[in-house]
């Protein structure tokens, strides 16, 4: 009797994960983006360091989503992983972004890949690992061959209708051109007293008053550096 039931308790266990499977591929989708650039850039003015900045590029990127496992709180990962192949350029010709540069070397070929995991409750999903922030206070450069990405937490949350909520803090920056991951730092030269910081908080409250009506608040801070307001007003107008 105790190895019957022993046996359906296995068994049970074994269905039970099953489905959890199930639901966690069944949601799942995949896409890859093939990118190819070619940035030509002159330099004209007096005590240039190089006359120009030529160089050619394939880019690939893979981005899987899963969905998420059954049950009260659902769990469930996601990927991106990048590689880029070099088409041509010479250390004459660099620096135009699209390479990760090893002391004016540019290698033949280079990768990079991450992760992040979330969990869904009710109608919030929360989210360890890469992020990909769009918000008028932040959102990552994508005007290379590979885009910026950002690591730390976030949740987003609609449990109240119309009503969208975002919040996070981000803790490490990865340049659209680099490997490794470094503080987040305010990129303007005509601003002293910047301090590079692995504190960025970041919330955002957005409300459809209609289908053609939406307000939202943004805030931000870069810890010892500044803090942000940000108010969109957004109507859209039917002509026809």
């Amino acid at each position: 009797m105790l190895r019957s039931s022993i046996s359906w308790s296995v068994v049970l266990a074994i269905l039970g994960a099953s489905v959890a499977h199930a639901e966690f591929l069944k949601d799942s989708k995949a896409s890859l983006q093939i990118r190819n650039y070619y940035y030509n850039r002159d330099f004209r003015q007096d005590n240039a360091g190089q006359s120009h900045a030529d160089e050619w590029a394939q880019g690939f990127t893979l981005k899987y989503e899963s969905g998420f496992t059954e049950g009260l709180v659902g769990f469930g990962l996601d990927a991106v992983g990048m590689w880029g192949i070099r088409l041509d350029s010479s250390p004459g010709r660099a620096g135009t972004g699209l390479f990760v540069h090893n002391d004016g070397d540019v290698p033949n070929d280079h990768g990079k890949a991450s992760a992040t995991a979330k969990l869904r409750f009710s109608r919030s999903v929360l989210r360890y690992g890469t992020l990909f922030p769009k918000m008028p206070t932040v959102i990552p450069n994508e005007t290379r061959l590979f885009p910026q990405y950002f690591r730390g937490i976030g949740l987003s949350s609609q449990e109240l209708d119309g009503l969208t909520v975002n919040i996070g803090r981000l803790t490490r920056n990865i340049q659209r051109n680099a490997s490794a991951a470094t503080d987040i730092a305010v990129n303007n030269k005509g601003m002293t007293g910047l301090n590079p910081s692995d504190k960025f908080d970041y919330a955002e409250f957005k409300y459809d008053w209609s289908n053609n009506l939406t307000m939202a608040y943004d805030y931000a801070h870069l810890d010892k550096n500044y803090h942000q307001h940000f108010l969109t007003l957004n109507h859209t107008l039917p002509l026809l």
